[in-house]
This record gives structure tokens, sequence and C-alpha cells, in this order.
């Protein structure tokens, strides 16, 4: 099912009684989901991602603007026509019934024609238990289950009635890293093996990228970028796109570019030709560094933190912008030799990025 949003704006009160100034949680976003895809959603707390999903999902009401499903403009249906199945963080499971019976009350809260047999509901909540490959834990209740398994329950009751749309809210939030890593891989399989277009929330990066097929970067309800994992990574808008997809995340130095050389401090580091004089934001992805002892880049040498294949080399330099150290991530057959007090690189010049120092959009420097 192709889901189409035009213009869409939620915008609620200002929560101080002394002010008229509304509070825009979406603006103006416009995107169309193409059938049986999954889409990330992705973006920090508070900007306006989890509204997109309830806007969607029809539990709350857009202000302005148009939802569609396929054809069907479903601005005003009520959520429980909408055909939609809603995972959330904090699964909603009901206690006191046991898997089977969580799974079939949707199937059962189902009127008329809708309704299915009472075989044919025993078939489609085996099904869908196979699905999630839960089908052994059938008579057990939530309380006796582990989050993950409790995770999967809320996904077989979301997806037993076959919605048009699958949206999950924030789903591995509540799960240690391990789980979450197999949950995610799982929530991937479904969707394949059923088709059903699908909504993913996140604040993980790392999760979205993993498993959608396209991404919505979002900040301050305005979309900041659309397009597939690898591509925004890639090719980010701007700087708080690159800053955002990452771990760890881009190194973002105070520069400027001179005579076509892009400075960083009194180093020239990489041509750019093309690009005016002026102030820039160096954005360097950890993986875009080469231990060089000959390179034009000179840090200070502050840790080597050994991860296996890789190494990464902590730095420090007077020009970085963000708050935390700079990370070069270089193969483990490489690294700085024992009581180097700096360490010189060259620059991949495609792991590079220059952005306008005032609008933080990224400047093309080829």
């Amino acid at each position: 099912m192709k889901v189409v949003l035009q213009n869409l704006t939620k915008k609620f009160p200002s929560r101080n009684k002394k002010s008229d100034d509304e509070v825009i949680a979406v603006n103006n976003f416009n995107f169309e989901i193409p059938d049986g895809k999954l889409i990330g959603l992705l973006g920090p707390s508070g900007c306006g991602k989890s509204t997109a999903l309830n806007l969607i999902s029809g539990l709350i009401s857009p202000t302005s603007g148009r939802i569609l499903f396929g054809d069907d403009d479903v601005t005003n249906l009520p959520p429980e026509n909408r055909g939609v199945g809603l995972v959330f963080q904090s699964y909603a499971l009901y206690p006191h019934l046991t898997v089977k019976q969580n799974i079939m009350f949707p199937l059962q809260n189902l009127k008329g024609s809708e309704r299915p047999s009472p075989e044919e509901m025993e078939r489609r909540v085996l099904e869908a238990a196979k699905l999630v490959q839960i089908e052994n834990l059938m008579e057990r209740k939530p309380g006796e289950m582990s989050g993950g398994q409790q995770q999967r329950v809320a996904i077989a009751r979301a997806v037993v009635k076959m919605p048009r749309v699958l949206l999950l809210d924030e789903p591995l939030s509540n799960l240690d890293a391990r789980l979450r890593l197999q949950t995610r891989e799982e929530i991937r399989r479904i969707q394949r093996d059923t088709g059903i277009t699908t909504v993913f929330v996140t604040h993980d990066q790392e999760e979205a990228m993993s498993i959608s097929d396209m991404i919505v970067v979002m900040k301050d309800g305005v979309v900041q970028q659309i397009g597939k994992p690898q591509d925004v990574y890639d090719s980010p808008v701007n700087l708080f796109v690159s800053k955002f997809l990452g771990t760890p995340p881009i190194n973002v130095f105070d520069g400027k570019v001179s005579g076509g050389r892009v400075f960083i401090g009194n180093e020239a580091v990489l041509d750019a030709p093309r690009v005016k004089d002026g102030s820039v934001w160096v954005g360097i992805r950890p993986e875009g560094f080469i231990l060089d002892e000959n390179g034009p880049f000179t840090c200070a040498l502050t840790g080597v933190e050994v991860m296996g294949r890789d190494i990464s080399v902590v730095c420090a330099h007077e020009k970085n912008a963000g708050a935390g150290a700079i990370r070069a991530i270089i193969s483990a057959e490489n690294r700085p030799a024992d009581g180097a007090k700096t360490v010189r690189f060259s620059l991949k010049p495609y792991k590079v990025f220059l952005f306008n120092h005032d609008t933080e959009e990224r400047i093309e420097v080829k």
C-alpha cells in the first residue's frame, strides 16, 4: 500500500498559558512511501517523528495537509478504519491474556463481514505466531516472557489482521543491545515476508540505516533529507544530517577555504579549486583518515583504542568544533608509533565534507 503525505502539518497549543505561540511538531511534511517498503523515520527526541507516525495512524488529526493510502484519502478516517497495525515501545500487551489471546484480540474486535470465523481466527493467529517464531509460547502470559518475546507478541498482534500499513514506534528501545540487534533483523525479515508497507520510528541511526529501504531524517518538525541510507550517509545535505548519521560520529573542524585549498588551522588538508574563499565547517568521517607520516594534517595523539579488526586513534586539535575527542578509524595493521605525541594523516577526499559556516548547508567541492 502506497502512503502519500501532502503538506502535512501538526500544531499544538503552547504549554505556556500566557503565550499564544503554537508548537509546530510536524511542518509541511511531503513524502510518498512506496508500496511494500520499510521506511525509517529518524531524528533526535522532539523532532516530530512520533507525531508523524501518529498522524499516519489517525491517533491524532493534522492541522493541515492530507494523508492518502493508495488513492484513498484517509485524513479524516478514524484509526480503526484505516487498516493500520501499531507496535509501541511499551508493547501494551494484556497481562491477563495468554499469547494466543493477545494475538487474537484484534480479530475478535472486527465487526460484521470483516470478522473471521473461529476456524479462520485460529489459522491466522498460528500463522502470525509462526511468522515471529513464538508458536511454542501460545499458552504463556506476558509476565512469563522476556522483553524480546513480548515484543514478538506485539508484532504478531499487529500483523494478524494483515494491515495495509504497519507502524512501529521505537519498538526496540526497551531491549538490551544484543536483543535489539536480533529483533531488528527479525523485523526486516517479517516485513519482507509479508510485503506490508512499514514505517519504523527510531532515534537510533544504526537501527534505521541497517533495516530501512529509505530513511527520513527530521529536525524540529522539518524533513532534512530523504534517501537510501547509504546515499544519505555518503551525501548529507547539511551539517546536522552529517553529525546525526555515523558511529563514531563525524569529526567537525572550524576551517577555511583560501586559494582553492581547505585549511584546518595553518595546514592545507585538501584541494577545493571550485570553492570560494571563506570560513567553512570541515566534516571528516572517522574512516576518512589515512595514517601517513608525511600527511598534511597533524593532530595531538591522546590514545589508541583497539577494536579488533580496526583501531580508533583518539586525537585532539585546536580547531575541533565537536564536544568530544577526534576519532580516526584505521586498520589494526597500521598504528601510531609507541610513545608518539602527534600523529599525521592524509585524508580520503570522498569522506570529507564542507559546510557553509552560517547556513550549515553542504558545499559541493567537485
